[in-house]
């Protein structure tokens, strides 16, 4: 299929690439027939440096324009074989898509029996196998380093994968589950609910739970709409709700910081955030390595 919005470029650049090579070889031509009889005087260019540095105006050498030819004309068989010419794809039909495909076939078809291998195997056991937490291990640092992390302690908005802090769950399976479909993780903006007052006064009650400096009075205020409105999701206690995916508010584990401005700034706007799904991407041979390498983080300190 080809890339361009309308079939003009297509003929635009065939033209400029035909032009241009038929153009290149008459000029090669032309300055092949050019000769210097024996005894004949050269004429200058007329560009003197120095005094008595002058340009020669001498025909090209012959091994050097026989370069230029074979270049013209290797050119011409690619352009024939691969795409170049606009929308015309090549005799070979050679796309840098069907390469990617036919190389992954290929890999797939070294490796799968590996992963299958694997695959037969509990979550746990892989984790504790050092062959397979190798694997693991690069396949970690190629897909999921970007976000969190080489050293898997994420940053601001990606979690940590080497505690035991899970928004939802940290078991195998559950991890698995991740990896597999996704997450989409939404706190909704209460700052046109509340009012600037009430979110500072919920935003220092949510400090509290977890013994983090706050103001007292606001604390007790805030505490009232807490359990109306957040604890819905929070639990009356704060204690999160995997399930929900929301985060437990009484440790001093925070995914986007912990400090008042945080805070605040994070019930005023909300949050919005996303893992994305990697079944399809990766397979489920690789999810499941990925998913005993990832548990293993915070439970094997092998893999660390």
């Amino acid at each position: 299929m080809s890339d361009f919005v309308n079939d003009f470029w297509g003929v635009y650049i065939t033209v400029i690439v035909v032009v241009g090579i038929v153009g290149l070889a008459y000029l090669l031509f032309s300055q092949s027939r050019t000769t210097v009889a024996k005894g004949e005087k050269v004429e200058t260019m007329g560009h003197v440096w120095d005094d008595d540095l002058e340009e020669y105006n001498n025909p090209l050498p012959r091994w050097w324009m026989l370069m230029f030819y074979i270049t013209l004309i290797f050119g011409a068989v690619y352009l024939v074989l691969y795409p170049g010419l606009g929308k015309f794809q090549g005799v070979r039909g050679w796309t840098s898509v069907g390469q990617y495909k036919e190389e992954r076939a290929q890999a797939e078809a070294k490796y799968q029996p590996l992963y299958d291998k694997y695959l037969k195997q509990d979550l746990k056991a892989v984790a504790a196998d050092p062959e397979a937490q190798a694997m693991g291990k690069r396949l970690f640092q190629t897909y999921c380093v970007q976000c969190h992390g080489s050293d898997a302690r994420g940053a601001k908005g990606f979690p940590n994968l080497t505690d035991h802090d899970w928004l939802y769950g940290g078991d195998p399976s559950t991890i698995k589950t991740t990896i597999d479909a996704g997450r989409q993780g939404q706190m909704p903006a209460f700052g046109a609910a509340f009012g600037e007052e009430k979110v500072k006064d919920v935003a220092n009650y949510v400090l509290s739970l977890s013994g983090k400096k706050h103001d007292a009075e606001r604390a007790t205020r805030g505490k009232e709409t807490f359990g109306a409105i957040c604890s819905a999701c929070h639990g009356p206690d704060g204690k999160g709700n995997q399930a929900m995916g929301a985060p437990n508010l009484t440790d001093n584990v925070w995914l986007y910081g912990g400090t008042e401005k945080t805070v605040i700034e994070t019930i005023t706007n909300g949050r919005n955030n996303q893992m994305p799904a990697w079944k399809d991407f990766l397979g489920e041979g690789k999810v499941h390595l990925l998913t005993a390498y990832v548990w293993g983080l915070s439970n094997n300190t092998k893999t660390q």
